[in-house]
């Protein structure tokens, strides 16, 4: 089986890690497919959500660093070279495309880097996010720019210095996840989340992230100037018409993303 598994329908992709039996550690292979794959998506105007996930009890154990230590796996890329802005963490945060995480279980280090990069996360009862620090590194792929942000200086200096395990009811506490559900629930939730989200307006979705990610690096009045860039853009579209239409109708709105 490949290490990562790709399925689409109705508007929404699902990515699921593909090694359970190593709680879904990243080789440098899986690296660049995941990324790759991210890409693809969010390059795909059918593709209006994308669903993020982990086989079996794990959703992301990390870097695979046994395979490093042994020399069967390359994480820094070819010859060595790392190419940072190519990883997913790096794309996670570029593409437009909403990303849903539905964290099946434990995520370490990269994986929780990876699954804190997500726009939208619903967690399993058995989900656990272990910082890196007690291992002798740093979240490197985002965790130390994401979590001040999330949930301010003093928690993320707790959570990253102290390095403790989190279990699934200080994630939530912490709002480091939107819900948590019974684990036999995830997959369902999950993909009900992604669903209805995929019902919106795709082209005014992609627009609100953009919108919000840049904000994050600008000042009120330059984010103001941009959302009105976005808007006077989605007023000539089909979807704006349909949305509006469909609210004078009283009906759904059937969106196109055109």
């Amino acid at each position: 089986m490949p290490d990562i598994l790709v399925e689409s329908k109705d508007h929404v992709t699902t990515i699921t890690l593909n090694r359970p039996e190593r709680l879904n550690a990243i080789s440098g292979e899986m690296l660049s497919r995941l990324s790759e794959m991210l890409l693809e998506c969010d390059g795909d105007p059918d593709v209006r959500v994308i669903l993020l996930t982990g086989a079996g009890r794990g959703f992301c154990a990390g870097l695979d660093l046994k395979d490093v230590a042994g020399g069967s796996s390359d994480i820094t890329g070819a010859g060595g070279a790392l190419k940072i802005g190519q990883t997913p963490p790096f794309v996670l945060h570029r593409i437009d495309t909403p990303v849903v995480c539905a964290l099946n279980g434990p995520a370490s280090g990269y994986g929780m880097d990876l699954a804190l990069g997500c726009d939208i996360i619903v967690a399993s009862e058995n989900a656990m996010f272990a910082p890196p620090v007690r291992r002798g590194v740093v979240p490197e792929s985002g965790g130390t720019w994401l979590l001040p942000r999330l949930i301010g200086w003093h928690k993320a200096c707790e959570v990253t210095l102290l390095a403790r395990k989190l279990d699934a009811v200080e994630i939530e506490r912490l709002g480091l996840a939107n819900q948590v559900v019974p684990h036999d629930q995830l997959a369902e939730a999950a993909l009900g989340l992604a669903q209805e989200l995929a019902r919106n307006a795709p082209l005014a979705v992609a627009a609100a992230k953009r919108s919000m990610r840049l904000g994050l690096e600008s000042s009120f009045d330059a984010n103001s100037y941009h959302v009105m860039a976005e808007l006077l853009q989605l007023f000539r579209t089909k979807d704006f018409a349909e949305g509006i239409a469909s609210f004078m109708e009283k009906r759904d709105a059937k969106y196109q993303g055109r």
